[in-house]
């Protein structure tokens, strides 16, 4: 065989085994192995695993917390909601994360698209048949300008901001906000002309309430609904995923994203993520998560270069912690140097 032929095909320096042999059934022992771990997993499943909590849907906020509903739906109308204002990749309303000359939101631009007054609003109540009063609203607040319908918001969403100020500080509601626990439904006088808005979102709490609104903002052209994107939004912009998050020790102050759903341990290998949010500047920052993307990354990337990076890569020689790590081998004698 040649050369280049004996790469392909080594020589087989192997001896044929000359001790007993034994019967060996693979299938069965697969089977064993595959029962005894399936049971091992089931078995810690049950007494290791998280908690299989329910999911959050709009249905279930509007129940709970109705006027959280009601309030976060006039901000959604008026534009004035967080997701409203973000800016890319929903809307153009705001310049998004930024870092002096880093602005990759703006660059990537608006690449999906959510008008909140018309997407999380009108659309849904759109879908309510036999209401003529309600599409007579929908009609007038369409027809009006800007200016009007801002004015209508506006004189709607003082009595709302007044009473969720009390909430906060824990003092009594103002009267013109009432809140009907059995019925669930909420009552707001409003400071001035509301024009249509107070049937706008009297119909869409009831909408929300029957699981309408869920079903609106999954709607799409595919055949499964992978696509949580608008129902997610609309929540984060009003106060069920915080409550939720704060019930499960959830929140930044108390563990963030480092803990799961009770007190199971969470991922700790997000704690040095985790940690920044909860120092200054990143803590008071508009721009914290794009602020901490990049001192990651370019604490990963320090990581990596460590080899090239000079006088870093002569500490573990001046600092020799290896030959305690491999006393023993040091401790062996050495052989003497090769002759030169």
């Amino acid at each position: 065989m040649s050369r280049v032929g004996s790469w392909f095909h080594p020589k087989d320096d192997t001896q044929r085994w000359k001790g007993r042999y034994y019967p060996y059934d693979l299938i069965k022992e697969l089977c064993i192995a595959v029962g005894v771990f399936g049971l091992l997993a089931v078995l810690l499943t049950i007494l290791f695993s998280s908690p299989d909590d329910k999911p959050s849907t709009i249905a279930q906020w509007s129940h709970s917390l109705p006027a959280n509903f009601v309030t976060d739906a006039t901000a959604e109308l008026n534009g004035t909601s967080p997701t409203a204002t973000y800016g890319p990749p929903y809307n153009h309303n705001g310049e998004g994360q930024q870092a002096w000359i880093f602005k990759p939101q703006k660059w990537l631009g608006v690449k999906v698209p959510i008008d909140t007054e018309k997407e999380f609003v009108l659309d849904p109540l759109k879908t309510v048949p036999n209401d003529p009063t309600l599409a007579s609203a929908i009609a007038t607040y369409e027809a009006a300008g800007k200016e009007q319908k801002k004015a209508w918001g506006e004189a709607y969403a003082k009595p709302l901001e007044e009473a969720t100020k009390a909430e906060e500080e824990k003092k009594s509601p103002p009267s013109s906000v009432k809140v009907d626990e059995s019925t669930g439904t909420v009552t707001v006088t409003p400071s001035g002309n509301a024009g249509p808005v107070p049937i706008l979102m009297t119909s869409l709490l009831a909408l929300a309430q029957s699981g309408g609104v869920d079903g609106s903002l999954l709607t799409s052209e595919q055949f499964y609904q992978t696509d949580y994107t608008k129902p997610l939004l609309f929540m984060a912009d009003g106060g069920l995923l915080e409550k939720r998050a704060e019930e499960q020790h959830l929140l930044g102050d108390q563990w963030g994203i480092m803990n799961e759903t009770g007190s199971y341990p969470g991922q700790a290998w997000l704690w040095l993520y985790a940690l920044w949010y909860q120092v200054e500047p990143f803590k008071s920052s508009a721009n914290a998560d794009l602020l901490v993307v990049i001192v990651m990354g370019v604490l990963s990337l320090a990581l990596i270069l460590i080899p090239l990076i000079p006088i870093v890569n002569r500490l573990p020689r001046w600092i020799p912690i290896y030959k305690l790590i491999w006393r023993e081998h040091y401790r062996s004698p050495q052989p003497p140097p090769a002759p030169t």
